[in-house]
């Protein structure tokens, strides 16, 4: 069965740019959230107040990997870096293209948090976007074998209440942390204001990459029938 691993990274649009009314709801619900964070903070994590600027991909079996990632204003290109080709897109549309060209290679997915953050979010900006999901990226999380996210097989769906950060996963198992180098995921929207596109193409590779070792290493002791 072949595998893909994928991951997003998204950046949400100025909170000035919105209407008056979004503005007073994504404050509301921001309140209502106690969380302590503003809603200007919150953008980049709805599909609707935000888009896609990278995805990076990796075969499970052979280690090659494919980041799509936002460069505007200028010719796509592509990039070479030891198993991983960087393919630069001008704008969301085409780079969603690329991806579903793609996606509809494999069998099986793995994720972390895919079911309530990347998967939506891809088709939902696919659809925002005018273009069709070559496949469904939110499959019966009960009897599907398409989709593995991690986040919920490492909570048993739920059975363990808290859902720790991928990068806390990682630091428990042993495994390097995407998060170790470099930029975090709420540095990403300034850094794309800075142009550090290829910056953010890397660092999403990084966490594709970190995900298949969490992934290997749950297949490994904790793969077992009902776990």
């Amino acid at each position: 069965m072949a595998k893909i691993i994928f991951d997003i990274e998204t950046v949400g649009v100025d909170f000035e740019s919105l209407d008056e009314t979004t503005q007073e709801s994504l404050i509301k619900r921001s309140k209502n959230e106690d969380d302590g964070e503003p809603a200007q903070d919150k953008l980049g994590l709805y599909p609707l107040t935000a888009q896609i600027v990278t995805i990076g991909m990796l075969e499970l079996e052979t280690d090659k990997g494919f980041v799509y990632y936002q460069v505007p204003g200028k010719q796509p290109e592509r990039i070479s870096e030891n198993s991983v080709e960087y393919v630069s897109c001008t704008h969301e549309k085409q780079l969603l293209e690329m991806f579903w060209a793609r996606m509809d290679k494999y069998e099986q997915f793995i994720t972390f948090n895919g079911r309530t953050f990347d998967c939506p979010f891809i088709m939902l900006r696919s659809a925002l976007n005018h273009v069709r999901a070559a496949k469904n990226l939110i499959p019966d999380r009960y009897r599907s074998v398409a989709h593995i996210d991690l986040m919920e097989k490492l909570t048993f769906l739920g059975a363990l209440r808290k859902r720790f950060s991928l990068h806390m996963w990682c630091n428990a198992f042993g495994i390097k942390s995407p998060k170790e180098d470099g930029i975090s995921g709420s540095e990403v929207k300034g850094v794309f204001k800075e142009g550090r596109y290829l910056d953010i193409a890397r660092y999403c590779m990084r966490d594709v990459a970190a995900t298949k070792e969490l992934f290997i290493y749950w297949d490994k002791y904790l793969n077992v029938p009902g776990a």
